[in-house]
């Protein structure tokens, strides 16, 4: 296992629309347990493959709470299968723009399908903030990040504020 190198905006690699993934395998599981180890290390709670630069359509989260042990839960070709029509709105951020949040406004509850660690189907329903994860990670093999959700005003602003940082960073 291994950290990967986190991509930030503005990187275009993060707009690209994730392929499916073929088979899961020992190279998928591979990326699966890089993303976790390096999820864990940023540290943040979701981490989609095209973050570290890998377009194929997979993610890992653990929401667990603090105190309570790890619970890396794994999605390879995820789908939302169902959603509600209620919204409830989180404060995200994200390890690709890093210490920038806002509100954004998902459905409650998403029903999602995809394939296991193991290459397995599965269903499962969600609420709460892990259904928000999964929305937002989703996004994330779809080529949209949070701040797209947010005006183009307070979208630029952010961008604008990520740019002028990686130029500092790199004049250093």
């Amino acid at each position: 296992m291994a950290v990967r190198k986190i991509l930030t905006v503005p990187d275009p690699v993060l707009k690209q629309v994730s392929t499916p993934v073929e088979a899961v395998d020992d190279e998928l599981r591979a990326l699966l347990d890089d993303m976790l180890e390096t999820m864990y290390d940023a540290p943040g709670v979701g981490l989609a493959a095209i973050q570290v630069g890998v377009p194929v359509r997979a993610l890992v989260m653990d929401v667990s709470a603090e105190g309570e042990g790890p619970a890396p839960r794994y999605f390879v070709n995820p789908e939302i299968v169902w959603h509600s029509e209620e919204l409830s709105s989180y404060q995200e951020g994200c390890l690709s723009v890093p210490e920038q949040y806002a509100d954004v406004d998902r459905p409650a509850e998403v029903r999602v399908s995809f394939l296991d660690y193991d290459g397995q189907p599965q269903e499962m329903h969600a609420s709460g903030l892990l259904a928000t994860c999964i929305q937002h990670e989703l996004d994330h093999l779809n080529g949209v990040l949070f701040i797209d959700h947010l005006s183009r005003m307070k979208r630029d602003m952010i961008v604008r504020k990520l740019t002028k940082a990686r130029k500092a960073e790199a004049a250093e």
